[in-house]
């Protein structure tokens, strides 16, 4: 069910349809219909059709004429977006190191404890969501709206693997162990080490998930 909220509702339909794809709750080959997803989700036809429209433009669905069939993100796509984190993402965290204010460290050290409290409490969704926030915050932290643009996207994309690996306790607890490093070089402005200790990181992301 759709909570009706300030954004529009188009909008979070399109999230969640987003979600439940890229999270694997609908499966590559399954077909979508603006009848089946309005009975589902409890909202009219109207605002369904514009957010399949958008899914297709992501090419995470395409249309078959019968409905919307889910295309998804495959190993060939998570390996294009590793290829394309390994270079933006490090320099993302590099310009996190020079542009960081004590707000925005603040934030950034909430998000880092926050996801070692959930670690110790094995809770793999809390320790999504705040894997999430400290890459999302790190972006931001950038000063590049086009970097923040364009890697936010590509790591809701692969959270399906992911899920797969913070739900092993020994890469959720690697994970943050290489995030405090990350934070601890962009914290003291070192933008050498910030670089290369995200690249470390998304190394080791890429090796856990390949080999699931």
């Amino acid at each position: 069910m759709i909570e009706h909220k300030t954004i529009s509702l188009a909008d979070q339909v399109f999230d969640h349809l987003e979600t439940d794809i890229l999270s694997g709750k609908y499966s590559r080959g399954d077909i979508l219909t603006e009848c089946r997803l309005s009975a589902e989700l409890g909202v009219s036809r109207t605002p369904i059709r514009e957010a399949l429209r958008r899914l297709e433009q992501e090419h995470i669905i395409e249309e078959t004429g019968k409905g919307s069939v889910v295309i998804g993100i495959n190993e060939k796509d998570v390996e294009d977006i590793f290829i394309i984190r390994r270079q933006l993402e490090t320099l993302a965290a590099g310009l996190a190191a020079e542009n960081c204010n004590d707000e925005d460290l603040a934030k950034l050290k909430e998000a880092l404890d926050l996801q070692e409290f959930y670690v110790n409490k094995s809770d793999a969704e809390q320790i999504k969501q705040m894997d999430n926030r400290f890459h999302y915050i790190v972006y931001k932290m950038s000063g590049s709206t086009v970097f923040n643009d364009i890697l936010v996207p590509l790591h809701k994309k692969i959270q399906k693997y992911r899920k797969i690996a913070v739900q092993s306790s020994g890469r959720a607890g690697a994970s943050v162990a290489e995030h405090k490093k990350i934070f601890e070089a962009i914290a003291t402005k070192d933008r050498k080490n910030a670089e290369k200790y995200a690249l470390e990181h998304i190394e080791n992301a890429y090796k856990v998930i390949k080999g699931r």
